[in-house]
This record gives C-alpha cells, structure tokens and sequence, in this order.
C-alpha cells in the first residue's frame, strides 16, 4: 500500500551550522513533515548542540533535537569546568531539547571514555533522565561482522569500524545498556538500528517483552534490511506484534546528497509499504552498500501499523509537535560551550562554531 499519513523521521544529523536548510531539503525530499536531529559528543567541539538548536529556532515546527551530553571535564583532564550530568538534563530541556542522544556505547566512543555505561558517572544522568521522563536515542553496539576482519567492510574499517580487543565487545556493550534499564525501569529509551539485533528477532522480542519502555529504530545500516528481508514472514509477524515500539528514522545527514537522503526514505518506506522484492537504486549512499549486496523484501504493511511507526510511536516519545526553543537559554549555553571549545581547542571563542550559533539564536531572539 501507499502510506500518505503524516511522518516524522526520528534519526538525522546536522554536521554544520550553514547545513540546516540542506538538511532541511533532505526532510522534504524524504516526504517527512519533521524530523529529529540526533546530537553526539565530540572531544574537541564539545557536542553539536549549537548547530541543532540554532537550526531548530529558524525552522519552527521542523527539527526536533536530542541534544548531546558535554564530556569535556574528562577530554581536559580536569582542566576544563562541566556541569554534572544530573544538571546537563535539565539545562538540555530548558533550552529546548526534546530528548537526549547517547553515542557513548558505540564502541569506539565508548573508548574515547573508558568508562562503563552502567557505573558510577554515569548514574546520576539515567537516574535524572528517568526522573524527567525524557526519552533518550542510545546507540549501543554495532553490526556484529564489525569484530571480524574477514566480514568488516572496508568502508567501516576505513572509518574506524573495525573492532579488535582493544574495545569493549558487544556483548559487554549489551550488559551494561541492560543494567542500567534494570536499574532505571522508567527510562524511555529509542535504540536506533535495530539494537544491532535485526539477524536475532527473537531476541529482539525477548527485550521489548522484557523491557516496557524500550523502542527500536530503523536507521539503516549495510546489514539491516537484509538481514529483516531473509525470512520475510517472520520479519512481518514481528512488526506486527511489536508496531507500537518500532520508530521510523533515516539517519540521513546533513553532508549526504538531497538525492541520496530521498532514495535513503524511499528504500526504508518501500520496504515497509510494498510486499515487493527490490534491490538499492543506483545513487543509493555507501551506508546502504551496493545494489549488487542483495536483495531486499517489503513487509506490505497495514495502515494502522504504519502510522504507528511513521510518526504516532515518536510523538508518544518526544511529543506531536518539537518543543519551543527558549532562544536566550540556548545561547547562553551556546557561549557557554563556546568557551569550552576554545579551552580543548585553543580557537578564540569568538570565532567558535558554538559562538556562531549562540550569536545566530540571539539574534532570532531580539
């Protein structure tokens, strides 16, 4: 069937401030009446907060944000000042921010850190986040061929993807996502990419039957549409016993073609809309791999299952519209961050991507 309801596309990302209106073309051409930038952490630039809000305060309605969390005491070794995690939340939701994003357990950020998502420093931030009720976009993990030399396509081992023991394997990255959902039963959680368990449903559907308040997203990767595409069936009866916990999402970026962000929505939407077998269309980006990689199979799903996954699940999450920005908080934080940046970087405040959005959102405020 051909879906014409309303979509909102839980997973994107802006890379730079001067890209919000080409992200925002990659969101019309992917037919989405919104969508959600997703913020990470960086060791230098803090996190790109900054350039999410500044584009949300000039789209209203457009861009929800789930900020980033800002690590910079630890990058500096002390030398550099950060708000405790508790308090980042709530300076995340005064500013504006409809939920918070954690890359912090993809395993080579989870390096950057070295410290165990269910420990210590992090505790306040889940117990804070839980308390709140904002939901949260965690990456755990990653496709599993990435532990395996023989399997990691090079693109990923070029990016850094390649995982030997040096870095926490995925089944730690798991334990410790599951502890602290055992330890915080409240938190809403959205876990982009199938929680890596696209190859494992029945796994996958042990945890949401384990675990209420957990979602699973369906940001591409090379390995997910494949993997749901070998035993179509099942992949459908999953669907269709779990539609109210998956959430539509491209992980399109700002740095993609517009043509490239159109086909990434229309693979995953002909995927859930037709009951047809198709390979990528040529011009597909190389996070989807290469057409000849195989073939994929649509569910043909029902139109209530649709619209669940489309835009209801996301909006019982993070709400049916993005919340206001307050633009003066925002850019106190913005200048806020600014120093940090100059502080781990040595770059004059002034001239700071953060600085630059503070002075964009203060503008938009007068």
């Amino acid at each position: 069937m051909t879906y014409n309801g309303p979509v909102i596309d839980g997973h994107a990302h802006l890379y730079e401030l001067d890209h919000a209106g080409h992200l925002d073309a990659i969101r019309e051409a992917g037919r989405a009446r919104s969508m959600n930038i997703v913020c990470i952490f960086d060791g230098k630039r803090v996190n790109a907060n900054p350039e999410a809000w500044a584009a949300k305060a000039s789209r209203p309605g457009r861009f929800y944000v789930f900020a980033g969390l800002d690590h910079s005491a630890l990058f500096s070794g002390g030398r550099v000042d950060a708000p405790p995690l508790d308090r980042q939340v709530d300076i995340l939701i005064a500013a504006g921010s409809d939920g918070v994003k954690l890359l912090e357990s993809k395993p080579n950020y989870w390096l950057k850190l070295g410290l165990p998502l269910d420990g210590e420093y992090f505790r306040p931030f889940f117990a804070r986040a839980e308390e709140a009720q904002i939901p949260l976009l965690w990456h755990v993990a990653d496709p599993e061929e990435f532990w395996d030399p023989a399997c990691t396509p090079r693109w990923a081992a070029e990016k850094g993807w390649g995982y030997d023991s040096s870095f926490p394997a995925k089944e730690q990255l798991y334990a410790e996502a599951f502890a602290v959902l055992e330890r915080h039963p409240g938190l809403r959680v959205i876990f982009p990419h199938f929680l890596f368990l696209s190859a494992d449903l029945p796994r996958a559907s042990a945890l949401l039957d384990r675990f209420s308040g957990i979602y699973l997203d369906l940001g591409p990767g090379v390995e997910l549409l494949y993997n749901l595409s070998r035993d179509p069936a099942a992949s459908r009866d999953f669907f269709l016993r779990y539609f109210r916990r998956i959430i539509y999402g491209t992980d399109c970026y700002s740095s993609m073609t517009v043509k490239e962000g159109g086909l990434r929505a229309q693979v995953i939407r002909r995927f859930l809309e037709s009951g047809e077998e198709f390979r990528l269309p040529p011009g597909t980006d190389f996070l989807l791999g290469p057409p000849e990689d195989g073939v994929i199979h649509g569910l043909d799903l029902p139109e209530d299952t649709l619209a669940a996954i489309y835009s209801g699940n996301f909006a019982a999450l993070a709400g049916d519209a993005p919340r206001p920005m307050n633009s003066r908080l925002a850019a106190l934080e913005c200048r806020r961050l600014a120093h940090q940046q100059s502080l781990l970087t040595g770059e004059s405040e002034s001239t700071t991507p953060a600085m630059r959005a503070a002075l964009t959102l203060e503008e938009g405020a007068c």
